[in-house]
């Protein structure tokens, strides 16, 4: 069985509009393991604490290189052995998470869930947005295949750089239950909380409406193809999060993410 590892960065430097994201680590993690609900998955594996290793939470410091430490965290992790799952943060994490695996995994794809395509080349001037991680990946070459479901928010630019970049992007409107996404090779699979529609994430900076349910969203994780080897949450917003529903939806995701990881 694949030793799984859960890591927090508690960093929301890159977001635009809001901060607040910085803040979710230790509240998906309080989620993931409460006792109003029980430690199986809808695969059904058993994810108790004692199945992960718990590598704590990196959080950001005055200079520090943030996205230095969060690519050695991870490749300390795949190093050893584990299959990390990360809480963010904002979605800018998701660019230094990824270098660590594509050293791994050389023929890496992306599953990614979200409202945004975060292709923007730059955003207010900002090459390393929460934004723009996906430019960034696909521009160095980190994965070969990026698959985008749920965008509802594509402008002009975005659409270049996806046509660009060869990006496979599955919008909300032209979305259907029981989509079934293939893969060959391993799969990283992120997962932008406002991807949801707010009715079942209302604890985000950027709320956008029109999104997936999360058992439309759980059937894709399910329905997939492919052999996961890790994956993220990222912008949960707990200062957006007022009933803390948001929170057991992103530890929900957690789980259900992590079931898939050596399921294949």
């Amino acid at each position: 069985m694949t030793r799984l590892a859960l890591v927090g960065f508690r960093s929301d430097a890159n977001s635009s509009y809001l901060r607040g994201a910085a803040d979710a680590p230790p509240l998906i993690r309080e989620a993931l393991f409460c006792e109003s609900s029980n430690p199986w998955t809808e695969n059904r594996r058993e994810l108790s604490r004692d199945a992960f290793y718990d590598a704590g939470d990196l959080g950001e410091e005055a200079g520090a290189d943030t996205f230095g430490r969060i690519e050695a965290a991870i490749g300390h992790l795949l190093g050893n052995g584990y299959a990390p799952v990360s809480l963010g943060g904002d979605h800018a994490i998701t660019y230094p998470i990824v270098r660590a695996f594509a050293r791994k995994y050389p023929d890496l794809s992306i599953l990614h869930f979200d409202a945004h395509p975060d292709l923007y080349d730059e955003f207010e001037g900002n090459r390393v947005s929460h934004a723009c991680p996906f430019a960034r990946i696909m521009e160095e070459r980190l994965a070969r295949r990026l698959v985008q479901v749920g965008i509802r928010t594509a402008n002009d630019h975005q659409r270049e750089q996806a046509a660009r970049f060869g990006v496979e992007m599955i919008e909300m409107k032209d979305f259907r239950d029981g989509l079934e996404i293939r893969f060959d090779g391993p799969v990283y699979v992120t997962f932008d909380l406002d991807g949801l529609d707010p009715a079942f994430a209302p604890g985000v900076s950027h709320r956008e409406p029109g999104g997936l349910s999360t058992r439309q969203a759980i059937d894709v994780i399910q329905r997939l193809r492919g052999d996961v080897v890790g994956g993220d949450v990222v912008e949960f917003n707990p200062r957006m999060d007022s009933s803390g529903m948001t929170a057991m939806v992103a530890a929900k995701l957690v789980k259900e993410i992590a079931s898939r990881i050596g399921a294949d």
